[in-house]
């Protein structure tokens, strides 16, 4: 099975989170929730795939994972 990085980013200025890869050239996304970022990624990824005539076997699954990134302040 394949596996494609995704590293997300939380930007706390535009309250977003941030997708981007290095596997998949043009993969560059945002949403305002997390859920909804994942399931923009599954649209999104196969048609960079495609897009970027990208060579993966062809086992019908590719894996994606999420390396993620927030920061917090505490005021204490």
């Amino acid at each position: 099975m394949e596996e494609i990085k995704v590293k997300v980013i939380w930007d706390d200025e535009a309250k977003v989170w941030i997708a981007t890869s290095d596997d998949i050239p043009g993969l560059v996304t945002e949403s305002e929730d997390f859920d909804t970022l994942i399931n923009k990624l599954r649209v999104i990824i196969p048609e960079l795939i495609e897009e970027n005539k990208l060579e993966f076997r062809r086992t019908g699954k590719i894996k994606f994972h999420i390396i993620g990134e927030r920061t917090e302040i505490l005021m204490v």
